[in-house]
């Protein structure tokens, strides 16, 4: 048999084929081989770092878990213990409380007695009080009646106790018209008073503090005239007239404030009055007597 000669041989055939290497397909297949486990390994490693990473978290919220579950159990473990105190606590609070309820009572029950009593004596006091009103609205009426009596009194001598300008131009104090008037103006205080009955007589007659001598007197016209004898110095009075304030001052008394003179009454030869002085005057020393004028 013959063989065409256009027809390759099998040796040829091989040879032909695999005289051009590694076909391409299979590189393309290597490749891609070697791409899906690289990616398959970066896969693999991606996963087991989110794993490990998911796996601290896990733990670490473990262990906030555990803290709080400690912390829990802490608190849980003090509010067991505060209930307890309180449990005790409460049940002492009711018997004290029961206690005070007692005591209450019996303050109460006290409180009561107490009012009633307290009441009694009120009304005990209210009756004394009307009786002893009723006598005191009694004597405050009698001592109205006295008062009146006292202030009529007082108005009738006001009316008899008057001022008057002296003999020296000087606005006098109250003037005593007789023995009574003068007797009130003691009483009141006001200044010193020296009641004297004045005769006619050669030797001077000391009158408080001073020394007075009686010169003449003229009776129907309520006249006189007298010579004060003070501060080592005769001082004549001359003519003056029954109610009026003679004065004249004396050394250590006030300039403003003079001693005065007042005659009750003028008799054929003496005088019924009396001398006033200053409350703050000192004593004057009053001369030696000296013989009157004949």
């Amino acid at each position: 048999m013959s063989i065409s000669p256009n027809v390759p041989s099998p040796q040829e055939t091989y040879h032909y084929e695999g005289g051009g290497g590694t076909p391409r397909w299979i590189t393309i297949l290597f490749a891609v081989v070697i791409a899906g486990v690289g990616a398959m390994a970066y896969a693999g490693y991606s996963a087991q770092t989110r794993l490990q990473q998911e796996v601290t978290k896990a733990q670490d919220q473990n262990k906030i878990l555990t803290a709080q579950l400690d912390a829990a159990n802490t608190r849980l473990a003090d509010l067991k213990g505060r209930m307890d105190v309180t449990s005790q606590k409460i049940g002492m609070t009711q018997a004290e409380l029961a206690e005070a309820r007692s005591r209450a009572e019996s303050i109460r029950k006290q409180q009561t007695a107490s009012d009633a009593k307290l009441s009694e004596e009120i009304a005990q006091a209210q009756k004394e009080s009307a009786a002893q009103i009723g006598a005191v609205a009694t004597d405050v009426t009698g001592a109205k009646k006295d008062i009146e009596a006292t202030r009529t009194d007082l108005e009738a001598t006001k009316s008899k106790l008057d001022r008057a300008a002296g003999d020296m131009g000087v606005m006098s104090g109250l003037i005593a018209h007789n023995h009574d008037d003068l007797e009130e103006l003691k009483r009141r205080g006001d200044r010193n008073y020296y009641e004297f009955t004045l005769q006619k007589a050669k030797t001077p007659q000391r009158v408080g503090p001073v020394q007075m001598s009686l010169a003449k007197t003229d009776s129907k016209k309520s006249k006189y005239t007298i010579t004060v004898l003070v501060d080592d110095k005769a001082i004549e009075k001359k003519d003056k007239t029954a109610g009026e304030p003679v004065q004249f001052y004396v050394k250590g008394s006030a300039r403003t404030t003079p001693y005065e003179i007042v005659v009750f009454d003028v008799g054929k030869n003496q005088l019924t009055g009396y001398l006033s002085t200053p409350k703050d005057a000192s004593t004057a020393a009053a001369p030696a007597a000296a013989p009157a004028k004949p």
